[in-house]
């Protein structure tokens, strides 16, 4: 081949090796982590999306509401604790607002708890298993959206009652009203109404991912078809325990679209998390998801 032939296929083919190099792009945050989201087994009976046949939220679905989310002077998520609450309780509630600072990436303050007291007999019950019931939209509609802080985005109360949210259902782990921003969770099921330290791990592990689920739906995500998340619907610890406390790719695609947090410095914090309090599952997860990264 002659010099002049070679320099001539080599202008044809610049053209071809420049198109090829352009459309060879580096995957986005929430393309890499996809990897390692997890598929949600085929529904069975009792299980929560057996029968409740709920749609699937889009990206683009949820980008089209109009929800709540951070904003200039109104960026801090609030816990209340409403009851009274042993040492360890309290301990269970400072390590949730730990994690949800770490989670969401917002600041997290817990106020001074209210009393029992606040609860007025129509807002009781006796439950057929011998525990006082708290009806949870009272808590929400009476306390909560009341008194939420002026610069709360979020307001999430944490019980140590027992909740129900209407009278024909036993119980509920939590509830939210989504526009206002408000919800509550009760502990009391996470321990089976007893928190010791034998059960203290499980308990905290169902505390932060019941809550973070409550305050997902809060800033718009419904229940996750996607893959095994927190954003999972749940109608039972067994469920609960079986769902991963990582937001799967999509519900973080969501959730960062609305508050913008760095993803990187967001899954370092929750290993600091995970290491300390020995949750060695979703440390193994938040692993995964940073070695895709390096």
């Amino acid at each position: 081949m002659s010099p002049g032939k070679y320099s001539l296929t080599f202008f044809y083919l610049l053209p071809l090796l420049l198109f090829f190099s352009c459309q060879k792009k580096e995957r986005s945050y929430i393309e890499t982590i996809a990897l390692n989201d997890v598929r949600l087994p085929k529904e069975k009976p009792g299980d929560w999306r057996y029968s409740r046949g709920e749609k699937f939220q889009t990206f683009e679905d949820f980008k089209k509401l109009n929800k709540i989310k951070p904003e200039p002077g109104k960026n801090t998520i609030y816990l209340q604790p409403v009851g009274e609450f042993s040492k360890l309780q309290e301990k269970e509630i400072e390590l949730t607002r730990q994690y949800l600072s770490r989670y969401f990436q917002l600041n997290t303050k817990i106020l001074p708890a209210l009393s029992n007291d606040i609860f007025p007999k129509t807002a009781r019950r006796i439950f057929k298993e011998g525990q006082e019931q708290i009806l949870a939209g009272y808590v929400l509609d009476s306390i909560l959206i009341r008194q939420k802080p002026k610069d709360a985005v979020v307001f999430m109360g944490i019980t140590e009652k027992d909740l129900f949210p209407r009278p024909e259902w036993n119980y509920v782990f939590g509830q939210a009203s989504y526009a206002d921003g408000v919800g509550v969770t009760s502990m009391y099921r996470f321990s089976n109404g007893q928190l010791t330290e034998a059960n203290f791990k499980q308990s905290l592990e169902r505390l932060i991912k019941i809550s973070s689920h409550e305050i997902g739906h809060m800033f718009g995500l419904s229940h996750c078809l996607n893959a095994n998340c927190v954003m999972n619907g749940t109608n039972s610890l067994t469920e609960t325990d079986f769902h991963f406390a990582r937001a799967c790719s999509l519900c973080q695609q969501k959730l960062n679209s609305s508050l913008h947090y760095n993803p990187q410095k967001r899954l370092l914090n929750l290993k600091q998390f995970f290491e300390k309090q020995h949750f060695n599952s979703e440390l193994s997860r938040t692993d995964q998801d940073l070695n895709l990264l390096k």
